[in-house]
């Protein structure tokens, strides 16, 4: 299948971003300060504050050096910042940074205080805005994005209509020979056995059925009486899916009726080619796209049903919608209305070539919802307690 051309950054690692940021990342909750302020002196660059502390461990720090990492590492980041305050890990991330080729710079806190901290960063990011504000867009083709998907606040029109749409972009994308990625570990239960059928490989089909018991195991383990407005959430209730098998069954159609997948990721673990994968991930929304961001997706798919209003400092989300009291009543955090679906005025092949049209005009530049209205929500996934 022929693959829109689009006007992309072509990074020196060969990755195409749809974005040109410099962000100011801090390592840890209390650089947050400092990663502001540097902000603050220099319109444009975009601090990623975050709520993480320190004294990680295990699985639980790699997790941490993989997000922080890949979030920097990401082809719609030009430059990074990185502001921690220990030398240590500080010099850790942007090490890791580095190997993509970007113009990265690290500053520790720790015998320097605050304001020279601040002072040096902020030196080092007006010289990487100046710097990025020269680099231009190429051709570009979409077969060589990554791109990723999840839906929030579902409900019945979600799996009835936008998820669907959403599922004959991915496999058109697939067929093009471009990346993507679904997930949401937990709203897959009910549905994981047809997840399954769709592995490539029945070893493939075992590594996702091993993730998906691990993290059912978990949930049953430290649950409650019940998941009462968790899952489903009550917004989902509120929106006819009264159970989780309800809604797996509608998040599913997000991955299309053609493609199979070819891997399972650990949260924010890059895909190593083309294809469909498979990561795990937690279905709170801000959370998962952060750890997709973290895995090098350049642009994120996201039917919602009552609302969900998320965004990313890196990532911009396409918010598409086939509910039309959501897209009369929360029309400015919407950017395609596919209600017409259910009424049968448009089919979802129709609605998912207008949602590729839109595609290519969001990485050409168009600002998305999420973007114009300011939302970069950054939270990490944390597994454990602090040591």
């Amino acid at each position: 299948m022929e693959s829109p051309r689009l006007m992309g950054y072509r990074r020196k690692n060969g990755k195409v971003g749809i974005r040109n940021h410099v962000i100011i990342l801090p390592v840890d909750d209390i650089s947050n300060a400092a990663a502001e302020a540097v902000g603050r002196i220099i319109p444009g660059a975009l601090p990623l504050p975050h709520a993480y502390g320190r004294l990680q461990f295990g699985e639980d720090l790699e997790l941490f050096f993989r997000t922080l990492i890949g979030t920097g590492s990401n082809p719609n980041v030009a430059a990074a910042v990185v502001i921690g305050i220990e030398p240590g890990w500080t010099e850790k991330v942007v090490a890791g940074i580095a190997a993509t080729g970007k113009p990265v710079a690290g500053f520790s806190i720790e015998r320097k205080g605050d304001l020279r901290t601040i002072s040096e960063g902020a030196r080092k990011a007006q010289e990487f805005m100046q710097w990025a504000s020269e680099l231009t867009r190429e051709d570009c083709s979409m077969r060589e994005l990554y791109i990723s998907t999840k839906c929030g606040e579902s409900d019945t029109t979600t799996g009835l209509a936008s998820c669907p749409t959403v599922g004959v972009v991915f496999d058109r994308l697939v067929e093009m020979g471009a990346t993507t990625s679904f997930g949401e570990t937990s709203e897959l239960t009910g549905g994981e056995h047809l997840v399954k059928q769709r592995a490539a490989t029945p070893e493939v089909a075992e590594a996702f059925m091993r993730v998906w018991n691990e993290y059912n195991d978990f949930i049953n383990a430290n649950k409650t009486n019940d998941l009462s407005e968790s899952q489903p959430t009550k917004g989902n209730i509120r929106g006819g899916l009264t159970t989780i098998e309800e809604k797996a069954f509608g998040n599913i159609q997000k991955i299309g009726q053609r493609a199979r997948f070819v891997g399972v990721l650990k949260p924010a673990e890059a895909p190593c080619g083309p294809g469909l994968w498979y990561m795990d991930t937690s279905s709170a929304a801000a959370e998962a796209l952060t750890l997709w961001a973290a895995s090098g997706a350049v642009l994120h798919l996201f039917p919602t049903g009552q609302g969900n209003i998320c965004g990313n400092p890196i990532l911009p989300v396409i918010k598409l919608s086939a509910n039309p009291l959501t897209c009369s009543t929360m029309s400015e955090h919407i950017d395609l209305d596919v209600s017409k679906i259910l009424p049968g005025e448009m089919t979802p092949e129709q609605a998912g070539q207008k949602l590729l049209e839109l595609m290519v005009r969001t990485c050409n530049g168009r600002l998305t919802a999420t973007e114009t209205l300011g939302h970069r929500e950054f939270v990490m996934t944390k597994l454990y307690r602090s040591a």
